[in-house]
């Protein structure tokens, strides 16, 4: 399963962050220090943290203004229970093999979602969204009334003398506190279908068709809470566990496997942090400290033997051999993630060499030298220590994990930075992965839908956790503009052919369904042309005239609208670029709207999205409505301040990942098809 949404409250400097969206894969988490990026990860691993790692308590991490408020012992004075505070709360979407597991207990779990709650005495509670629903004791009063008055009617035709026991007074005593609302669940489920099965045989020997059919819509309704409760049960073993990092492990370099062994098998480690790295170094490779050991201690030949000779060089040629492999494995999934220079291409050349019990890792650099990875530099050391661990123990203690990772990266370069972005996603693909970083070049260009602000505006309110890119702190923005402005700097100039957009959505949706006809075989935007964003259509002609100044190819895509019709018809524009070279929506466009911004050319698809994913339904407005632009109607619909253009594309971005061209309509392929032809014929 996977998170899909959290909401923490009450612990430390966090008040209640709102219930905030996660992404299925990657979330990366931005804002100034003091915000409570640390908070809010250690508020999350509590979900289901490893067995070694310290629970809630109480004192300490309660706020501390409001601590008067909650009854630690009988002699405070405090109301508030610790059971009854919710810290932290978990949405999950279940993925196939959940899926599974639920539907064979009730087809109805199909598209369930399952929450799960951590109180501040880590206590914990559970439920599931969707399935076969619970009635309530007035859904079925009527049909256990008239079966006990038939079961007694029954009874009492049967008996010699015409009397038994009633079981009007049996139900009676069962339902007496119950009232039209008391859902039948639990304890009330159970003596249900205790009742229900003292009274089968009375039935069932008659053969009465409309009581049978009675009796078995009320076993139904008794045994829902028992395929709830076994559903619970079931997901709550296969819930992700949640492990957070902040102090990664080393892997050194040289190391005594005779004695690395001896270590990890009495479970005394030397030095925790090192010992652990490098048996994480030895599991990544494929081998146990001891085997390697073992194979260092072969035994010397006798003289004047073949035979003793033979399996003494085999003993030591395996470890060489196996080794040399390793160090080539290594070598190679290393250099996926530093990306060194091609020009010094044994610059990063990973040897794990043995010599007896000696071990060590050490890098051929470009001049053929041999160096041990502790005299690297340290931004190198570290993403060798960070493969080595994680890819390690994600296939061994980090499976069916959610990570949590604070600040990686810090000992990298930036340039270097924004290649080990990679790693996370490579990461991510194995383990939801929520991240926190200062750095702009841990975001990504293509992910700002990926981000969560997280700021504090002061100690009363506490840390607020944004979907939206917005704070009202420029601050917690701030790793957000220096990522978009190096991406711009480096766009603006770098690349010969440049479209310019009107905003950071329009760039979203062009990326995104680009990508999708790609895949299809559709249409490919032509991979050198850079997307431009300018933040609004009257900022199109400075971007376009900057460009154009630098003897670049510029050409400008504008929405069919007012504002889109007042930019196109600026002169600098216009004697910049041409006609030719100023794009709109509506030569693309084939529908009714006279109008036509870029998101009706996906009308179709993003009523849909809205829908599922924002549960903003406007489908039979826009039915009727087909002249009118698709974002007038969701403004009018579900309100101007609520409607948000930046949560519908990053709905729609969502949506692309789990999704084909073959989900979008035909109309709007053929749209795009138009679009993206002559976005690359302008800038052939």
């Amino acid at each position: 399963m996977r998170l899909q949404k959290a909401r923490v409250q009450n612990y430390r400097s966090i008040r209640d962050t709102g219930l905030f969206d996660v992404e299925t894969w990657k979330t990366i988490l931005v804002g100034p220090n003091e915000a409570g990026k640390t908070v809010l990860l250690k508020a999350l691993e509590q979900i289901n943290p490893p067995d070694d790692v310290e629970r809630f308590d109480s004192l300490r991490d309660f706020p501390r203004s409001e601590l008067s408020a909650l009854k630690l012992d009988k002699t405070s004075g405090g109301t508030i229970n610790p059971g009854e505070v919710t810290v932290v709360e978990a949405h999950f979407v279940l993925d196939d093999m959940d899926q599974e597991t639920v539907t064979r207990i009730d087809p109805a779990f199909a598209g369930c979602t399952y929450v799960f709650g951590r109180c501040l005495d880590n206590s914990w509670w559970h439920r599931i969204d969707g399935g076969p629903v619970i009635l309530t004791f007035g859904d079925i009063s009527k049909d256990l009334i008239r079966l006990a008055s038939h079961v007694d009617a029954q009874a009492a035709s049967d008996s010699a003398d015409g009397s038994a026991t009633p079981q009007h007074d049996e139900l009676n005593a069962m339902i007496g506190e119950w009232d039209d609302t008391t859902q039948i669940a639990d304890e009330r489920a159970t003596r249900l279908l205790l009742w229900l099965d003292s009274v089968y045989l009375l039935l069932i020997a008659k053969e009465n068709t409309c009581e049978e059919q009675r009796y078995n819509r009320l076993m139904e309704v008794a045994q829902v809470s028992e395929r709830r409760q076994k559903a619970l049960d079931q997901l709550y073993d296969r819930l992700p566990v949640f492990v957070y990092f902040s102090n990664y492990f080393r892997v050194r370099p040289r190391m005594h496997l005779g004695h690395l062994a001896d270590r990890l098998e009495q479970n005394v480690l030397d030095d925790d942090q090192y010992d652990r790295g490098n048996e994480c170094l030895l599991k990544l490779l494929g081998f146990e400290a001891r085997e390697l050991s073992n194979l260092g201690r072969a035994a010397e030949p006798a003289a004047g033997d073949p035979a003793s000779l033979k399996a003494y060089q085999d003993q030591l040629d395996r470890r060489r051999h196996l080794l040399k492999a390793a160090s080539t494995q290594l070598t190679e999934n290393i250099n996926e993630v530093w990306q060194p220079d091609p020009e010094k291409a044994e610059a990063n050349h990973l040897r794990v060499e043995a010599d007896h019990q000696y071990l060590k890792v050490v890098i051929v650099d470009e001049l053929g030298a041999e160096v041990e990875l502790d005299q690297r530099s340290e931004g190198f050391q570290w993403l060798v220590s960070f493969f080595v661990v994680f890819f390690a123990e994600a296939a061994d203690r980090h499976q069916n994990a959610i990570l949590l990772l604070d600040e990686p990266g810090l000992s990298l370069h930036g340039l270097k930075q924004r290649e080990f972005r990679t790693t996370v996603s490579r990461l991510a693909n194995n383990n939801q992965t929520l991240y926190t970083t200062h750095s702009p070049f841990m975001v990504g260009p293509d992910e700002l839908d990926l981000v969560r602000v997280v700021e504090m505006k002061d100690r009363r309110t506490g840390t607020k956790v944004h979907t939206m890119v917005t704070a009202s702190d420029s601050a917690a923005l701030l790793p957000l503009q220096e990522a978009l402005g190096y991406n711009l700097a480096q766009s603006l100039f770098m690349q010969q052919r440049n479209l310019v957009l009107e905003g950071l959505t329009d760039y979203w949706y062009i990326e995104a369904t680009a990508a999708l006809l790609k895949a299809a075989g559709v249409v490919e935007l032509n991979e050198k042309i850079s997307l431009v964003p300018a933040s609004s259509a009257g900022k199109v002609v400075y971007f376009a005239t900057i460009l154009h100044a630098n003897n670049l190819k510029v050409a400008a895509l504008l929405d069919s609208d007012t504002a889109g019709d007042a930019a196109a018809k600026v002169d600098t524009l216009v004697h910049t670029l041409g006609n030719r070279n100023i794009l709109r929506t509506a030569k693309a466009y084939k529908g009714k709207v006279k109008k036509p911004e870029i998101e009706d050319l996906l009308r179709n698809t993003l009523i849909c999205v809205a829908k599922t994913e924002l549960d903003w339904d406007i489908e039979e407005t826009a039915r009727r409505q087909l002249q009118r632009p698709i974002v007038d109607i969701f403004a009018a619909e579900i309100g101007i301040d609520d409607f948000s253009k930046y949560r519908l594309a990053k709905a729609y971005l969502r949506w692309t990942r789990e999704h084909d061209a073959e989900a979008l309509a035909p109309e709007e392929k053929t749209q795009w098809q138009t679009l993206i032809e002559a976005i690359n014929k302008a800038l052939q």
